[in-house]
């Protein structure tokens, strides 16, 4: 097994018996996750190894946050204690976490009926509820006024960003498809870009605890009902109707790159009452998102910057949703808004 955890050494700081199984999970793309298999049950082992966001000390911060959501009936999967009482167990100088395991499977949005987009904004829209209750008060709701506002991206550096892909791009050797696909969104983002440069958003947006990384791989439904919403990496404070945007661009896009906007409406509606979002502030919302996603490139820079292809799937969706996005604006906004 690739990157085999150290199960004696981890399982010996907890009362889980011994290994019986242990098998990877594929599909994250940040941290490493195996589906252990023990003489006392099964569970959900995590391997934090982005170092972004292993460090012991903040991970156990967010493993108590979602106890305290747990305390308050948002469906998640807190961590087991170990033997002295800690959430994190450092074996190598690697950080581990052992969760119970969740039955369950991951849906995309072609997968749910209006009402249960519904019921996935309800959800989301009480996780920042809740996380508005049991976090510190610096999470809490600020205007756009805040001393800490939220960058809008530039787009002089989008347009260097651009030239320097390209030439990565036309270097690559030998020269297949996605390439090809590669070198037409750059040229045509930055065509769009040069058309609506005057329409980059002002810095600052309202703020709130937020999932952070809020998409189908990170929920897990049991049946029609959502089981348990996983990966709270990302937590932290940032603007909190900009990610149920970002969330339903993921959710609900299709194939060709177009949003499923009666299944958008259902779920921002719901997302609105839950959280206490306004229409105005998630229009504004909407505005910012997609001038993000104007300026977005991180697919590309996996694969020609790291030579990391695990994203190579979603690019052909993501890349043609920022052009339809920009030509269906209003309609987008009245979905979101309306």
């Amino acid at each position: 097994m690739p990157h085999a955890p150290p199960l004696s050494a981890l399982l010996s700081q907890y009362a889980a018996g011994s290994a019986v199984a242990c098998e990877p999970v594929e599909q994250g793309l940040l941290n490493r996750g195996y589906r252990l298999r023990t003489t006392r049950g099964r569970y959900f082992l995590k391997h934090h190894f982005d170092p972004d966001t292993a460090d012991p000390a903040a991970i156990e911060r967010r493993h108590r946050a979602t106890q305290r959501l747990a305390d308050l009936g948002v469906p998640v999967a807190p961590p087991l204690a170990g033997r002295d009482g800690r959430t994190v167990a450092v074996v190598g100088g690697h950080a581990y976490a052992l969760h119970p395991w969740i039955e369950g499977r991951h849906r995309h949005g072609g997968q749910l009926t209006p009402e249960q987009c519904a019921r996935l904004g309800a959800l989301l829209g009480a996780v920042h509820a809740a996380l508005e209750r049991v976090m510190p008060p610096k999470g809490r709701t600020r205007p756009a006024t805040s001393p800490h506002p939220v960058r809008s991206a530039d787009p002089t550096a989008t347009f260097a960003l651009i030239d320097e892909l390209l030439t990565r791009v036309r270097r690559h050797r030998p020269a297949d498809s996605f390439d090809e696909l590669a070198r037409h969104r750059l040229l045509e983002r930055r065509a769009l870009l040069e058309q609506h440069a005057h329409q980059r958003p002002p810095n600052g947006a309202c703020v709130g605890w937020v999932h952070g990384d809020f998409h189908p791989f990170n929920l897990l439904y049991q049946g029609d009902a959502p089981a348990a919403i996983v990966d709270w990496d990302r937590l932290g404070v940032q603007p909190r109707a900009e990610e149920a945007v970002r969330a339903a661009a993921i959710f609900f896009v299709r194939p060709a790159g177009a949003l499923d906007l009666p299944k958008v409406r259902a779920y921002a509606r719901a997302y609105r009452r839950a959280a206490g979002v306004t229409p105005s502030e998630l229009a504004a919302a909407v505005h910012r998102v997609w001038w993000e996603r104007l300026n977005d490139f991180w697919m590309l820079r996996w694969h020609y910057e790291r030579g990391d292809t695990r994203a190579d799937p979603q690019f052909p969706a993501a890349s043609a949703l920022a052009v339809w996005w920009t030509r269906e604006y209003e309609t987008v906004c009245d979905a979101f808004a309306g």
